[in-house]
């Protein structure tokens, strides 16, 4: 099986936590637990101070497993899957590696 890599396009990152439940509830871990986390970044003023930033952004742990078990039975990793903002992929490196240059921006890329 080819190596995968995810991708988050924090951009649109609404910080819901819904990949944090959705991982936390695949790899069967307690309270305090994560595989996936979402670190904010409180609001602070941008500019000339008339625009406003609040930065959200997931980020896997040492938990996180890339959902291999998902992926070889060809689903989405879980976090994928339950992402309200749809700003999770995953695929191989080198597809994900071109989509993050393709986005610019606030991406990151992950490899589990």
């Amino acid at each position: 099986m080819a190596k995968t890599a995810l991708m988050f396009n924090y951009e649109y990152c609404s910080g819901c936590k819904s990949c944090e439940i959705a991982c936390r509830n695949h790899l069967r871990l307690g309270l305090g637990q994560w595989g996936m986390k979402v670190a904010e970044v409180k609001p602070f003023e941008v500019g000339d101070g008339n625009k406003m930033e609040w930065i959200y952004q997931p980020v896997p742990t040492k938990l996180c497993d890339g959902c291999e078990d998902r992926v070889a039975a060809g689903q989405k990793p879980a976090c994928e899957h339950h992402c309200l903002a749809f700003c999770i992929e995953h695929g191989p490196i080198e597809d994900m590696a071109a989509r993050a240059a393709e986005l610019g921006g606030r991406v990151s890329v992950f490899l589990p």
